[in-house]
C-alpha cells in the first residue's frame, strides 16, 4: 500500500480519537454555519488533527471545515484530499454513535482511495480502487498500527428475496419514497428499508448489506468521495443523476448532484 494511504488511515483513526473523547466526556456546543448545518468542537478538533497528517504530503486539502479556495485556485489540480473530519454531526449530536471520519484522495477528478473510519465502534473501512479491494477491520485506537493483514476483504452480495434500500435517519423525503414505490413494481419484490446515518449508507451496499442507495437530497463532496471510493473498489457504481455519468471532484461547485448507488442491472 502506498504511504500515504497509510497517512491518510492513521488521520482518519487520530481524529476519530479526538471526537470520541469529546463525545464521552465534554458537554460541547453546537454551532450553525451559514447553511444552517450544525458544527461542533469535535468537527473543528478533528480537521485540525487530520491536517496536521495530510499537510505534509504537500497534496492540497478540500476539506468541509477548512475555508474553500476559489476554482480558479483548484481547477489545475491533478491531484487533493477530500475530507469530512466529522461526517454525520447530526447523529453525532444525537449520540447513536453512526457517524464517521471521511478521508479521499482524488485523481484527475476521480477518488482512487478512501478510508471511513467509525469512531463509535471502532470500524475502519477503506478501499483502493486501482487495486479493486476494499475492507473493513475493527481497531484499537489506543495503540492502532496499520496492518492490512488485520482487515477482512469486503464485497458486495446477491440481491435476495427483498430489495433492502437504504435510506438516511435525516433525510428520507417523497423523491425517495417515490423511487421505491417504482422498485417495488419494476422487480416485483419488496423493499426493506435499511436506515443508517453519514457516509455508513456507502459501507452497506460494499459489504453486502444493502442493495440500492437513492439519494435525493443535498450532499457536498466531502460527503462522498470516501464512500465513493470504497464502492468503486468493489465494482458498483455512484452515478450522477444530472450526467449519468460517476461522480467526479474537484469541481467548480462543490454540491453534487443527486446520485444513486446500485447492484440492480
Amino acid at each position: 500500500m502506498k504511504e500515504i494511504y497509510k497517512i491518510a488511515i492513521e488521520a482518519s483513526v487520530e481524529g476519530g480519537k479526538r471526537i470520541m473523547e469529546i463525545y464521552e466526556n465534554e458537554d460541547f456546543q453546537v454551532e450553525s454555519k451559514s447553511d444552517d448545518s450544525p458544527l461542533t468542537i469535535a468537527d473543528n478538533q478533528a480537521n485540525d488533527i487530520i491536517n496536521s497528517f495530510l499537510l505534509p504530503t504537500g497534496i492540497p486539502i478540500i476539506s468541509e471545515e477548512n475555508k474553500q479556495l476559489d476554482f480558479a485556485e483548484r481547477k489545475n489540480w491533478n491531484r487533493c484530499w477530500i475530507v469530512d473530519p466529522l461526517d454525520g454531526t447530526k447523529e453525532f449530536i444525537k449520540r447513536n454513535g453512526e457517524f464517521t471520519v471521511n478521508i479521499a484522495f482524488i485523481e484527475n477528478q476521480k477518488p482512487v482511495f478512501g478510508v471511513i473510519y467509525v469512531p463509535a465502534k471502532n470500524e475502519l473501512y477503506f478501499g483502493n480502487v486501482i487495486n479493486q479491494e476494499s475492507y473493513k477491520g475493527v481497531i484499537d485506537h489506543a495503540k492502532f498500527e496499520f496492518q492490512q493483514s488485520d482487515f477482512k476483504r469486503i464485497n458486495p452480495s446477491l440481491i435476495g428475496d427483498k430489495i433492502k434500500v437504504v435510506g438516511s435517519r435525516s433525510h428520507m423525503n417523497q423523491d425517495t419514497r417515490n423511487y421505491i414505490e417504482a422498485l417495488k413494481k419494476e422487480y416485483n419484490k419488496d423493499v426493506k428499508i435499511v436506515s443508517k446515518g453519514s457516509s455508513l449508507k456507502f459501507c452497506l451496499l460494499a459489504e453486502g448489506e444493502a442493495d440500492v442507495y437513492p439519494r435525493f437530497a443535498p450532499t457536498m463532496e466531502w460527503d462522498t468521495a470516501a464512500g465513493q471510493a470504497i464502492c468503486n473498489a468493489v465494482g458498483l457504481n455512484v452515478i450522477d443523476a444530472g450526467t449519468s455519468e460517476e461522480l467526479k471532484y474537484n469541481r467548480e461547485n462543490l454540491l453534487n448532484n443527486y446520485f444513486l448507488v446500485s447492484k440492480l442491472g
